[in-house]
């Protein structure tokens, strides 16, 4: 016997055991039955594998077994395959099961009506749904699923549900991996868990640590709140969700919206941190109102939010605009507190600018800390109080010149949002400019009072004196220059947002960080490609009869077969050598 044919009969399938055998003629020649018997099954090895059975049919020709009956396959000490029956060629490597078809490695368990193994490849293939448990992963099911042995890869398509006890996720093409339990989301995925529900169109998913990475149109329903952002990171055990690049955080419940470029949501304290040219909008019917920060911070309870701006906070809407070293403001009670930082001093170059300040119409007002009251339920100011060194000042309407009134104390009243009503309690001074009714000017206000009250009535100020100390109209001649301006007077005007997008004029440069995210989706290669159904061509007898079903190709899907008739399947030929 030549070397050659000694090689190919060591790789023929080897019949182990067998408890009767008989030949089958009908089936024609080289065709043998072997059926167990009351100690152990048939048993077949090839290259590496066990193959047992209740009965089976071998094709000595064509290399070929059926395998009936309590079927099971095992490669190694890691891969079994269990089914009703089987079937498998020595020429092709390949395996086909069908009924209970159940592969078993040591991270998961397949289930399936049909199977495809090929051994070449290290590739099992179904496309007639299957189920794939991995105790701390789940249950995961789909339409079509092919499983990578060496990289220890899952890749299911079509109809993909990963259920958990924490979640169930949803998608239509998912990669995971047995021995971590990462899985990687492509296309349109949700995850839908007791307390949230995630969207995202690319992602990650670490099903051992309940941690994701998400991006394109990534998405986390909290019940009252949605974020989302560009790419966004998930912790499922503490609640915890983070966010870079165009984030957008909408409050359900208050109606409200939190924008920036990085944000983190901790879901069980009623948490959210947001920066990077950080907004806050709380959207009114007819007027929304926007702060801005280098920090924003909205805690609390739904029904109790309170909203915290620090580091060079703005309010800006159509009628009404602030700043200050920051903001407080609590959305149930509808207070907003503008408050300066109290580590600096009166010595301090900067304080003066630093003092929270706030425009309404004309009206500029300024002091330690501003309290501004809204009512909730109708979305109207209401009042305002300046506590300490208030001052107030407005630009003559004519002149050069600026009103201002100064004290210990301003308390402000709002009618439809318009400033009407103001008393400057204790120390109180004016200037003011007064004119008649053809606003001609009558002269100039300068006094000192125990209490003053200023009423705006459709564009006219009417300054009364409480408890006047001295003061007197001078003529505006009689006036000096040098004391039109009280001490501690700062004109901000060019501070004053004017429009939304005035609230960033400070900001420096935003540079945002790029996202290197996941790679795109690659899609299943065949599993019948080329290279297989060219060992299946190959494995075809010489002397067999065209149109004879031939045993190798017989569960091969009829559209891989037409396939490859259409392309002209040629074996595959070495290189040839370059002559030298």
């Amino acid at each position: 016997m030549s070397a050659t044919a000694q090689t190919e009969k060591l790789r023929k399938i080897r019949v182990e055991y067998a408890g009767f055998v008989d030949s089958d003629s009908l089936r024609g020649p080289g065709v043998s039955v072997f059926t167990r018997d009351n100690t152990q099954q048939v048993h077949f090895t090839h290259e590496g594998i066990n193959l047992y059975c209740d009965q089976a049919v071998y094709y000595e020709k064509e290399d070929f077994i059926e395998a009936y009956s309590n079927v099971v396959m095992q490669q190694g000490d890691t891969i079994t395959m269990t089914a009703k029956y089987a079937e498998y060629s020595g020429k092709t490597q390949l395996a086909f099961a069908s009924g209970d078809v159940i592969l078993t490695e040591p991270q998961s368990v397949l289930t399936t009506d049909t199977l495809h193994f090929d051994r070449v490849k290290q590739q099992a293939y179904y496309q007639n749904k299957g189920k794939v448990v991995r105790d701390t992963s789940g249950t995961i099911t789909s339409q079509i699923g092919r499983y990578y042995m060496n990289a220890k890869k899952y890749q299911f398509v079509q109809d993909v549900v990963l259920i958990n006890p924490q979640y169930t996720l949803n998608t239509n093409q998912l990669d995971f991996y047995t021995e971590t339990g990462h899985a990687y989301l492509y296309g349109p995925s949700t995850i839908v868990g007791e307390n949230n529900t995630i969207y995202a169109e690319r992602g990650f998913y670490d099903t051992n640590n309940d941690t994701g990475y998400f991006v394109k149109n990534s998405k986390i329903n909290y019940q009252n709140r949605i974020f989302e952002g560009d790419s966004m990171y998930f912790d499922r055990k503490i609640s915890f969700a983070s966010a870079t690049n165009n984030i957008k955080v909408t409050d359900t419940i208050n109606n409200s919206v939190a924008r920036g470029h990085y944000a983190e949501i901790w879901r069980a304290k009623d948490s959210v941190f947001i920066t990077k040219r950080a907004l806050a909008i709380t959207v009114q019917e007819k007027d929304s109102i926007y702060m801005h920060s280098d920090t924003l911070m909205v805690t609390g309870k739904p029904e109790h939010r309170i909203t915290r701006a620090y580091y060079n906070a703005k309010i800006f809407k159509s009628d009404l605009s602030g700043k200050a070293d920051s903001i407080h403001a609590d959305h149930k009670t509808g207070l907003t507190q503008l408050i300066n930082l109290k580590q600096f001093s009166n010595t301090d170059a900067f304080t003066t600018k630093r003092r929270p300040i706030l425009w309404n119409l004309d009206n500029q007002m300024t002091g330690d800390t501003i309290h501004l009251i809204s009512n909730p339920e109708t979305e109207q100011l209401d009042s305002l109080v300046v506590f300490n060194d208030a001052f107030l000042i407005s630009k003559d309407t004519l002149g050069d010149g600026y009103n201002q009134i100064k004290g210990l104390r301003l308390i402000g009243l709002f009618k439809d949002n318009d400033l009407y009503n103001v008393d400057i309690i204790k120390n109180a001074e004016v200037i003011n400019y007064s004119r008649d009714d053809n606003q001609e000017l009558i002269g100039i206000n300068k006094s000192k009072s125990g209490k003053i009250n200023l009423k705006i009535i459709e564009g006219y100020k009417i300054i009364t004196l409480i408890d006047q100390v001295d003061g007197d109209i001078y003529p505006e001649s009689k006036f000096p220059e040098n004391a039109r301006k009280m001490r501690g007077f700062d004109w901000r005007e060019k501070e004053r947002p004017k429009s939304v997008e005035d609230l960033f004029s400070e900001d420096p440069p935003l540079i945002l960080p790029i996202i290197k995210g996941l790679g795109d989706y690659v899609p299943q290669e065949d599993f019948f490609d080329d290279a297989l159904l060219q060992r299946v061509e190959d494995a075809t007898p010489k002397d067999a009869k065209k149109n004879t079903s031939q045993k190798a190709s017989r569960n091969i899907p009829k559209e891989a077969l037409n396939k490859a008739d259409s392309s002209k399947v040629k074996p595959v030929q070495s290189p040839k050598k370059k002559d030298n």
